[in-house]
């Protein structure tokens, strides 16, 4: 199994228009600090899963027929906007899996073209994609939005972007586990009161801690975290990493 960060940023992304703070600043001037729309390309065997499809060049990245599927955390456009451009390929279907949204985003719905949203995922459900388990697990936001644990012979990762914190149930289902890598939201410093609907450095560790994962790493980054981190990154606990735009974790 091999996971491959396509983006890591917040629904601003790194640099952000305008801003001339010190983090978008050193965006600006070096690529290895740009931050994309966040998301993942999970491969197993020949299959290789998107999760997320924010980036809007997703008909660049992907040759016909490259990609097995995908799996959408949630329909915000920062997650989703990519579709609309990949729905009028012709002559192919490719599945999205996601959570039942009657709303989905825009239009895709009604004029789906070769994408297909004919099975969304249940909560904790568990499906065979290739030799990869891929499970459902609810997590906390303003729509309705899963994170993914997936699990192969070799390992298991658990994907946890949009969230605040953790469902109890989805605590519980991951406690049970050892997790090689868990991702989590982290698009905020720390604050004085917990944020609404993505972690801040306090509770993307809370949430986190009574899970048994060997490495955790901080994804769906703000600016204003990177200009945190670029002061008191060295503050961070040893088993805890910040991810970056094209970073591959491989077993």
């Amino acid at each position: 199994m091999k996971l491959t960060f396509l983006g890591t940023g917040d629904s601003a992304q790194m640099p952000v228009y305008n801003c001339q703070c010190p983090a978008c600043r050193r965006a600006h001037n070096d690529e290895q600090y740009v931050r994309r729309p966040c998301s993942v390309l999970i491969q197993s065997g020949k299959d290789q899963w998107l999760v997320d499809s924010g980036r809007m060049d997703l008909c660049r990245l992907f040759s016909p027929g490259s990609l097995s599927g995908i799996l959408q955390t949630h329909y915000h456009a920062d997650h989703a906007q990519g579709l609309l451009h990949l729905r009028w390929g012709v002559d192919m279907k490719i599945p999205v899996y996601g959570p039942p949204d009657e709303s989905g985003f825009a239009d895709l719905y009604k004029h789906p073209g070769i994408l297909d949203f004919s099975r969304p995922f249940a909560a904790f459900e568990t499906r065979l994609l290739g030799d990869m388990q891929v499970t459902a697990l609810p997590l906390v936001h303003s729509k309705p939005c899963f994170g993914y644990l997936f699990e192969t012979e070799r390992g298991a990762i658990a994907y946890l972007t949009d969230t605040v914190g953790l469902p109890e149930q989805t605590r519980h289902y991951l406690s049970g586990r050892q997790l090689d890598y868990c991702i989590v939201d982290c698009s905020y410093p720390p604050q004085e009161h917990t944020p609404r609907n993505h972690n801040d450095l306090n509770s993307a560790l809370e949430m986190c801690e009574p899970l048994n994962i060997k490495n955790l790493l901080l994804t769906h980054i703000g600016h204003k975290m990177d200009n945190w981190l670029m002061s008191f990154s060295n503050t961070l606990p040893a088993h805890v990493g910040v991810a970056r735009d094209a970073q591959v974790l491989a077993f």
